[in-house]
């Protein structure tokens, strides 16, 4: 190096090692106070934790519930809650009987008709797949359960009922349609 670059070497030099001098105690009291604020907010936060578990009743998957207002027929306890979607349930009948329902999952959709129940028969329980759906009709005088066909989305509905043939009308937030099923076959 001549002597202009060495120079201007310790110029920079010199300048550099100011403004990290006089920088440091500001850097070094931010991270502090950062780091004492994120401690106090996360100590806060347990505190309110301990208040609001001690308030919210957990559902363990030992109790039975009623599954239906309209029919007291079926009974469901809770197999798996889908994170931003609905939870499966595995059903038994209350009157004790053994049943065909008992070795599937199902969504708390029933809807009761003079044929029987209408069920949503859950294909996975894997959230990379759902919703896969089968909506079977269950005679519960016959214990026989029967596919009437396959949804792909949680927003479906029972719209109407001609004759022997029901019209289920799905929404899967991009499109909808309708499907007409026979309960009859």
């Amino acid at each position: 190096m001549n002597k202009l670059q060495l120079l201007f070497h310790n110029i920079f030099k010199f300048i550099w090692n100011a403004i990290f001098i006089i920088s440091y105690p500001v850097l070094a009291t931010f991270g502090v106070l950062f780091i004492t604020v994120t401690m106090i907010f996360s100590w806060i936060s347990r505190q309110l934790s301990k208040l609001s578990k001690s308030q919210v009743k957990e559902v363990t998957s030992s109790e039975w519930e009623q599954v239906s207002d309209d029919s007291d027929l079926l009974e469901g306890r809770l197999h798996k809650q889908i994170i931003f979607g609905p939870n499966c349930y595995h059903f038994r009948r209350r009157d004790g009987i053994p049943s065909v329902i008992e070795d599937f999952i199902f969504g708390k959709k029933v809807k009761v008709l003079e044929e029987g129940l209408i069920v949503e028969k859950w294909n996975t329980t894997d959230i990379k797949q759902i919703p896969d759906f089968d909506i079977c009709l269950y005679k519960p005088d016959d214990d026989k359960l029967t596919k009437l066909t396959n949804v792909k989305c949680f927003d479906w509905h029972l719209s109407s009922k001609q004759d022997d043939f029901l019209y289920f009308k799905w929404f899967d937030g991009i499109q909808g349609g309708e499907v007409k099923v026979s309960i009859t076959g």
